[in-house]
């Protein structure tokens, strides 16, 4: 446990060489990156921690941001003592954090990995940022009130992973009792009220702040349909790589998950930066 920005955070630090961050999705923990860690500790320094409110760490005093979830990034490497580059490697809403950490904190970046990245949208949100966090935390408040969580929280969580993946895969011995508290449940919803304006975040910092001349890989979970969905949202992971200038790899077979469908896609990616 380490005290980043005055919040105690759960932070785990593997293996030996070039420096590698792993960002989990909205609402993830330190374990759904077993898989990748196993493939990279043998010759990167792999680091991941719970952002404030997930996994085992504290609560955050106020609701997140793309900017303040980059600081925290480059925190945690100061109070892991690494103030050299890194490569950051982003999932889902994660790479919301991960870009944002290359344009304002550019000489901390080594690389890029967008796995499955969320898509910034220019749009404004239509409400206050203040008043739809004022509401997610209500009704997380009266879910916990009610003992939802405790009853609820774990089979939600296994809900959302079976979705979100194409294989099978077991529950991890934390999963239950780091999803059945209110904590945890609280943060969630903190973070899915803030999507949308981390997105418009990203989409104003991208004239403003350039990105360093560091490699970019999108990969782009694809599970085989041929759906109008999924093909729209293979081009749209394919467009966001040409934004950015990176390449574009297509994770097959895999769902939105695709750390534990396809870790060592994830970890190919970030060896061939």
């Amino acid at each position: 446990m380490l005290r980043v920005d005055g919040v105690p955070l759960h932070v785990l630090q593997e293996g030996t060489g070039p420096v590698v961050v792993l960002c989990g999705g909205l609402g993830m923990a330190w374990f759904d990156w077993e898989a990748v860690v196993a493939l990279l500790a043998p010759d990167r320094t792999v680091v991941r921690f719970d952002r404030p409110g997930l996994g085992l760490s504290a609560p955050a005093p106020g609701p997140p941001t793309a900017a303040a979830e980059a600081d925290r990034i480059a925190h945690v490497l100061d109070a892991l003592g690494h103030p050299g580059p890194a490569t950051v490697v982003g999932h889902s809403m994660a790479a919301f954090h991960a870009e944002a950490f290359a344009r304002l904190h550019p000489h901390r970046c080594a690389g890029l990995v967008l796995a499955d990245g969320s898509l910034a949208d220019p749009a404004r949100p239509l409400l206050p940022r203040a008043v739809r966090h004022a509401w997610a935390g209500g009704v997380a408040g009266a879910a916990s009130a009610a003992g939802l969580p405790r009853v609820l929280g774990p089979a939600g969580r296994r809900l959302i992973s079976r979705a979100g993946a194409l294989g099978p895969h077991p529950a991890h011995p934390w999963e239950r009792p780091t999803y059945r508290t209110s904590r945890v449940v609280r943060a969630c919803a903190l973070e899915n009220a803030a999507h949308p304006y981390q997105a418009a975040e990203v989409a104003a910092l991208r004239p403003e702040r350039a990105l360093p001349p560091v490699p970019v890989t999108v990969l782009a979970a694809y599970g085989g349909g041929e759906t109008p969905r999924e093909l729209r949202w293979l081009e749209r992971q394919r467009a966001l790589a040409a934004e950015l200038g990176g390449r574009f790899v297509v994770a097959a077979p895999a769902g939105h998950l695709l750390m534990a469908d396809a870790p060592d896609t994830v970890a190919r990616a970030v060896r061939e930066l």
